[in-house]
């Protein structure tokens, strides 16, 4: 068990202290990563490849260790706004911290940050030896993927190492392409279609002969177009009736002149 107490103070100190030492170290990495690229593509403008693939690779695993220290980070700002769930006297961190408490407890030997490595000790002697033992065995997944991932030590996937070469060739200005990219140009090179010929009959160039009529000699006539809606509209329009000239009179009409007329004599 670590010889050091839980202290809140201390313990909230070494937070902040955690996170000053984690920027400083991103920086320096972040300004040896620069120089390493800058060497890779001088390593493809001469022609060494096998050299700046072994150099990427390098480059690769520090961008992972680089990608732990700002999720560290992150998790030791969590904690500080969230100190005042520490103040619980459980056994087991409260849930609002807890993947914080175990990514630094399981993450923290790994890394070269001293300050981290006595936070962790704060934290284990907070929690007892029973739940820091959990986490180290990382019992029921306490301790979270994406920390998991960073931590893997493997050999990085021929694919991402060519990626990474054409990007920095790109970068720096260098005319060179990957294998994958060789081996694209020369599929598509090979699959071409081949040019449309003509269709046959036509592969002399000469037109289709017309007959008298207007009509060609290879297609029969076309069909009669049915009347559109408009014509048949038209078709359907019943005509007009005219309007009817004058009828023969009413007799009330014929007798209002007759007396119109008897008055006038």
């Amino acid at each position: 068990m670590p010889s050091t107490t839980w202290s809140a103070t201390k313990a909230k100190l070494q937070l902040r202290l955690s996170v000053q030492r984690l920027r400083t170290l991103q920086q320096k990495k972040e300004a040896q990563a620069k120089s390493a690229r800058r060497d890779i593509a001088l390593l493809l403008e001469k022609g060494k490849i096998e050299s700046a693939r072994v150099k990427v690779e390098a480059l690769i695993n520090e961008d992972v260790t680089l990608e732990l220290l700002e999720l560290l980070e992150l998790y030791c700002e969590l904690l500080i706004a969230r100190f005042g769930l520490f103040d619980q006297g459980t056994r087991e961190p409260d849930p609002g911290i807890s993947e914080g408490v175990c990514a630094i407890i399981y993450a923290a030997p790994r890394t070269e940050v001293k300050e981290l490595q006595i936070l962790r000790e704060f934290l284990m002697h907070k929690y007892g030896r029973e739940f820091s033992i959990g986490v180290m065995e990382n019992r029921q997944g306490c301790v979270s993927d994406r920390v998991m991932k960073k931590l893997v030590v493997e050999t990085p996937l021929p694919t991402l190492v060519e990626a990474y070469l054409t990007e920095i060739a790109k970068g720096y200005g260098i005319n060179w392409s990957s294998l994958a990219t060789k081996a694209e140009a020369s599929e598509g090179v090979s699959s071409k279609d081949p040019a449309p010929t003509a269709p046959a009959g036509q592969q002399s160039g000469q037109l289709p002969a017309y007959s008298e009529d207007g009509s060609t000699g290879e297609a029969p006539g076309r069909p009669d177009v049915p009347s559109t809606g408009e014509d048949l509209n038209e078709k359907r329009t019943p005509s007009v009736p005219s309007i009817p000239g004058d009828g023969p009179e009413d007799d009330f009409e014929a007798l209002a002149r007759r007396f119109q007329a008897l008055k006038k004599h």
